[in-house]
């Protein structure tokens, strides 16, 4: 169980992508889970879907700040799977 949460940045730039239509699938994917993740008492982690939509954004060249910084956060959130 994971005791990192979605800081008042990201989960700003988060609800900012989440609103611009603009914005692709997998910058919504992680923008979603990012935010979901904001409430301190929430002990949610990154989910292997949102996991891989997050790690497309920060690779991608043309995603802007805001989707990369939620990407950034949800996918620090996500769970290791113990293996090494």
């Amino acid at each position: 169980m994971s005791d990192k949460h979605t800081g008042k940045e990201a989960a700003s730039d988060s609800s900012d992508v989440l609103r611009d239509g603009r914005t692709g699938g997998d910058s919504k994917t992680s923008a979603g889970s990012a935010l979901s993740q904001a409430d301190q008492d929430s002990h949610k982690t990154t989910g292997d879907q949102a996991a891989s939509a997050a790690s497309d954004v920060l690779r991608d060249d043309s995603t802007g700040d805001k989707s990369k910084t939620a990407a950034g956060s949800a996918l620090s959130q996500k769970e290791g799977d113990g293996r090494s």
